[in-house]
């Protein structure tokens, strides 16, 4: 959601399955940047990276991004939850290549209510120039594979980086 539409001093955000009032306050997303190094297997024959790495690189940012606020997903996972990926889309802007630096930019979108939303963009470190744009979607289910409710040991360190983010 873009940041002109979260100006509102009334805004209703619906994170994961809980709503925070942000009265009085720009909300701002939880968001977090990793750093990587492109590597001769992340490429192809060209040298360039191989499309599929973005994906991979979106995984980094988002695992980065939830240990950033405490969820490291082997905690969660140790918790019986899962978080599998529903939908995944990446626009493909400009090509990085072999030993280049990217800056993964992970963004948690607070107006998905039923389930998870993390936005990305990808950056060549050197310029600065998008090398990509995406999102996964994730639902999070319990034990026996069924989608749940996230439980409080996911929402409250949520609804905390929401609010930090927005002090």
């Amino acid at each position: 959601m873009p940041a002109e539409a979260l100006r509102d001093e009334h805004f209703l955000a619906p994170i994961f399955g809980l709503d925070l009032y942000l009265q009085g306050s720009l909300m701002q997303p939880v968001s977090n940047r990793t750093f990587y190094r492109v590597i001769y297997g992340d490429t192809d024959l060209m040298g360039v990276a191989y499309y599929a790495n973005y994906l991979r690189w979106f995984e980094i940012g988002r695992n980065e991004l939830l240990r950033s606020v405490g969820l490291p997903y082997k905690d969660i996972e140790r918790q019986g939850v899962k978080l599998p990926v529903s939908e995944a889309t990446c626009k493909y802007i400009s090509s990085v290549c072999y030993d280049d630096e990217i800056i993964i930019e992970t963004r948690l979108d607070p107006s998905v209510r039923s389930g998870l939303k993390i936005d990305y963009v990808i950056y060549r470190k050197e310029d600065m120039r998008v090398a990509a744009k995406g999102h996964t979607l994730h639902a999070c289910l319990g034990k026996d594979g069924k989608v749940i409710r996230p439980p409080a040991f996911i929402t409250g360190p949520l609804k905390k980086a929401v609010q930090a983010a927005g002090d």
